[in-house]
């Protein structure tokens, strides 16, 4: 036991201190692409724990270093059929595209905003390995950080730390000095790398620390605001986004919210002056929050219960695969030192104050071994298993009665942000080559 808290203890130390690397590219050729040669008739390697081929999904997963220089694609034998190294460190998120394009986030060299799981740059690679398109977004007041996605548009819809100087925060009624920093989501057209919609969360917020100040209210009788003041981190970074989907059929965005333990939508059909009002979009709530769920003491809410202790990924799950229209998200369990994957069924976005707005837990998964207290996240699987990143661990595949169908661990005390689920017949392997 002792062990194992002290291995956790020195990962978290590693990645809140870690920063790009300025050597050379690892790489030559400016090709990132490796293919590892796989035996004709392969065996499981030793990474895997849990082998049951009746169980188990036959698909691959992209296993996603944590903030680091490589991913992979794996079998479930455990080999890997494909490895991208790369000349930056990843800033989290990197997703396999249809037409065989890598989009990822990555570390800017020598960052002013360094809170971990900070970007900078993003990038659309070739399946080649060359770069296809790159933004970057970072400066001594705001910075790209971990999770982005390709909306249908083909915009690219990411998440940015902002700088909040302390006279501003303290006027507005933060309790507390110090400069804060606050949460941006941002839309840019890769095309015109023009920025087309923005949501800002300090339009949005309320606090009852200072009645002569802007932006007091009861914090219990507005739930669609975020309190500025409710922050068990202890830290400047108040708020850590940490992940977003976007639903297409709602044209709502949702975004897990570590330090509030929560899960939060936001109406994506704003335009950006809407985005900072009160008023505007499809539910008339412009960039208010429009529903919120996982830990009502956020709000000041006394009804309801908490299920998340800091949390990781709000996967919706699409495509008609068992469980559509409900969502994945993974709850760290920092409270208990256990972790545990939870499917929650979306109800109508329906807010009230001093009422039980918590959605019904559907499907949960739990294990007296599964606990990363940081990263993680889980997909389900076209068979209606559920692929689960353990980010300190490694990869578990859980069939819909809660048998483990398959486990891999990583080597060397391997991290992982996050992990993807692609069938071999999907256009994204196809368009690899594999």
């Amino acid at each position: 036991m002792y062990n194992k808290f002290f291995i956790l203890a020195c990962s978290i130390f590693i990645l809140s201190t870690s920063c790009s690397s300025n050597d050379d590219p690892i790489i030559s050729s400016g090709n990132p692409v490796e293919n590892p040669e796989q035996p004709n008739d392969p065996e499981p390697t030793d990474n895997i724990v849990v082998y049951e081929p009746d169980l188990f999904e036959d698909s691959y997963v992209l296993a996603i270093e944590n903030g680091g220089t490589k991913s992979y694609i794996l079998n479930k034998e455990g080999h890997k059929l494909k490895q991208w190294n790369f000349n930056k460190n990843m800033g989290q998120d990197l997703e396999l595209l249809d037409n065989g394009q890598l989009l990822g986030m990555f570390k800017v060299d020598t960052p002013v905003i360094s809170f971990p799981g900070y970007g900078g740059i993003i990038r659309l690679i070739n399946p080649d390995g060359s770069i296809d398109w790159e933004f970057e977004y970072y400066s001594d007041n705001y910075i790209s950080h971990h999770d982005l996605d390709r909306l249908p548009n083909g915009n690219i819809l990411f998440i940015a730390w902002e700088r909040i100087e302390t006279d501003v925060a303290q006027q507005n009624g933060v309790d507390g000095g110090g400069n804060i920093f606050t949460e941006t989501l941002i839309e840019v057209n890769p095309e015109t790398d023009e920025i087309v919609w923005k949501w800002h969360s300090w339009d949005h917020i309320v606090q009852e620390f200072d009645d002569t100040l802007p932006n007091y209210g009861i914090v219990s009788e507005n739930p669609h605001l975020i309190n500025i003041n409710y922050n068990e981190a202890s830290t400047s970074n108040l708020m850590h986004f940490n992940g977003l989907d976007y639903d297409e059929e709602k044209d709502v965005i949702y975004v897990t919210v570590n330090y509030y333990s929560e899960v939060w939508v936001i109406d994506h059909s704003t335009t950006t002056a809407e985005a900072s009002e009160h008023v505007g979009g499809n539910y008339n709530r412009g960039g208010d929050l429009i529903y919120r769920f996982g830990n009502p003491t956020a709000y000041n809410n006394m009804e309801g219960e908490r299920i998340f202790y800091n949390c990781h990924f709000p996967n919706l799950i699409e495509g008609g695969i068992p469980g559509h229209g409900n969502m994945l998200v993974y709850n760290n369990g920092n409270n208990f030192s256990q972790s545990s994957v939870m499917e929650i069924e979306i109800p109508l976005f329906s807010l009230n104050p001093n009422f039980n707005n918590e959605p019904n837990v559907v499907w949960s998964f739990t294990d007296p071994s599964l606990y990363s207290p940081f990263i993680s996240g889980a997909v389900r699987l076209n068979n209606g298993n559920t692929l689960i990143c353990e980010g300190t661990y490694g990869f578990w595949e859980i069939t819909p009665n809660g048998d483990v169908a398959w486990k891999y661990e990583g080597a060397n005390q391997e991290s992982f942000w996050r992990c993807y689920n692609y069938l071999p017949n999907s256009d994204a392997i196809i368009n690899l080559g594999l």
